[in-house]
């Protein structure tokens, strides 16, 4: 190799050639590296559904650039010489290759860019950061917007993108509809005659066959079940099921988007969060192909704009969030909660059937859908007062999807609210009877939703109660809760000391 090549590191989450560390690649000069590192599967004990996804999709990656002309070192994880982490990964490439520069597009998660920086003093070789553009908004953009702002909402980013990209907007600069949000109708609970499509499964290759084996061997101790394995692993196989969202289950997406239903782990959602968020799909190719389809009539306005909202709204919004807030965010915990993960996250073993079923389907698939991260085991976490950090690790663990720039505004700013309202305007607290009207968990579960006290009372009943009245005084003049406040003093006091008896016994017994 010229001794002037450039070596393009690129990492598990970037498989793309769209990267800005690809777009100007000397096939003749430069080195592609990608690495497996023990380090990057085990700061956390990631579910080995999620390891596998993204070693599998990792090496079909390489294949494609090997197919497009361009010469690509891959350190296998189970290779006798592999060093283990990101240095000392790429500090063996230089020996190997002697390039002039290094060349990475920049990481997801903070700890990453941390480490990043320090890679030219370490490697003794310039260290090209670029900036990864596979987003409809930079990290300066988001710092531009929230600058003097005295609320940092979410809506209000999300229409400004809608203007910036013309996404369901009108020729008049009006969003279609005449409506920027169309969540209000986005709530209905799934008719029992109901058959939400299943998302299209992909029958393990060779190379998939040869990961899960790794996997199984090196993390089969982690949470999680391996197999069934039926993710995408290529961007064919991940536009195939982005095909198939589009098709059979987005006309409906928007109406039952927030219902939940035993048996039924995926409805009428796209499960595409993990192709997305490792560069399999391209967000903004997945908005305008939502988009065509309510042109085209073949899906209903609120739908696609609910689904669009996921992706420019809250996709681009938390990572603009993350990046401004770090290090510091993940330290905050506005309700001081302090109570240890109760094991049955981890074994689903519970009398409570939501989250029985809940955690149930996160094991074996490393998938559940946003209304059961949050109003389900969010929701848990919330009014039991679990440490913030437990409950953010547990969330990083067991999703396919998870990495930290997503995964830590969503679960410690909306669903825990331990940033004090950076995030949310309000707790997302709820009691069993939202659960109840969004699905089917409470017609066999062991308590009584419709009880607030007594041996069978539903504990979410008196947990919500019990946690409106302890945290009162950072509350009370939250004016979204003003409704709820005035219900609780209304409330017969020897019912509420009641509920609160019962709240104590059972968070005791955690």
């Amino acid at each position: 190799m010229n001794p002037r090549g450039t070596l393009r590191f690129v990492l598990g989450d970037q498989l793309s050639l769209a990267m800005s560390s690809l777009r100007d690649i000397d096939p003749e000069n430069d080195v592609v590296l990608m690495a497996e590192v023990w380090d990057e599967c085990t700061y956390v004990r990631h579910h080995p559904k999620k390891i596998a996804f993204l070693f599998s999709a990792m090496r079909h990656f390489a294949d494609e650039l090997r197919k497009l002309g361009f010469t690509v070192d891959y350190r296998r994880l189970d290779a006798p010489d592999n060093k283990g982490g990101f240095r000392a990964e790429l500090l063996a490439a230089i020996e190997r290759h002697r390039p002039a520069r290094i060349v990475v597009t920049e990481p997801g998660e903070w700890r990453v860019l941390e480490d990043m920086k320090g890679w030219s003093e370490f490697c003794g070789c310039p260290v090209d950061i670029r900036v990864d553009d596979r987003f409809f908004a930079t990290r300066e953009d988001f710092s531009r917007w929230a600058e003097g702002r005295r609320e940092l909402r979410m809506e209000y980013f999300y229409r400004d993108l809608r203007r910036r990209t013309g996404l369901l907007m009108e020729p008049d600069r009006k969003p279609a509809g005449d409506r920027w949000n169309f969540d209000k109708e986005n709530r209905k609970r799934l008719p029992d005659s109901a058959v939400p499509p299943q998302p299209p499964r992909f029958t393990p290759d060779r190379i998939t066959r040869q990961v899960i084996d790794l996997v199984g061997g090196r993390f089969g101790d982690h949470f999680g079940d391996l197999e069934p394995f039926w993710f995408a692993v290529t961007r064919r196989d991940a536009e195939a099921a982005l095909s198939h969202f589009l098709e059979h289950a987005l006309p409906h997406f928007g109406d039952y988007q927030d219902a939940m239903k035993e048996g039924e782990t995926t409805l009428y959602h796209s499960v595409i969060g993990l192709y997305l968020n490792c560069g399999l799909l391209d967000p903004r190719d997945v908005c305008r192909r939502a988009e065509a389809e309510y042109h085209a009539g073949r899906a209903p306005l609120n739908a696609v704009e609910g689904f669009v909202r996921q992706i420019l709204g809250w996709r681009e919004y938390v990572r603009g969030l993350y990046w401004r807030e770090m290090p510091g965010y993940a330290e905050t915990n506005h309700f001081g909660a302090a109570r240890p993960l109760p094991g049955f996250y981890w074994t689903g073993e519970t009398d409570l059937n939501c989250l029985r079923q809940c955690i149930a389907q996160t094991k074996e698939g490393a998938y559940a859908h946003h209304i059961q991260r949050l109003m389900v085991t969010g929701n848990f976490a919330l009014l039991a007062g679990l440490a913030p950090k437990e409950v953010c690790e547990w969330y990083l663990i067991v999703y396919a999807d998870a990495y930290e720039w997503v995964e830590l505004p969503n679960t410690h700013g909306m669903a825990l609210f331990a940033d004090g309202g950076i995030l949310g305007s309000k707790p997302y607290a709820a009691s069993g009877k939202y659960i109840d009207r969004m699905s089917d968990y409470c017609r066999n579960c062991r308590y009584d939703v419709k009880a607030s006290t007594g041996p069978d009372a539903c504990p979410f009943n008196y947990l919500y109660w019990n946690f409106l009245t302890e945290h009162r005084a950072k509350l009370k003049d939250n004016r979204r809760m003003s409704l709820i406040y005035n219900a609780l003093d209304r409330m017969d006091r020897r019912k509420v000391e009641n509920m609160r008896a019962e709240a104590k016994r059972f968070l005791d017994a955690l």
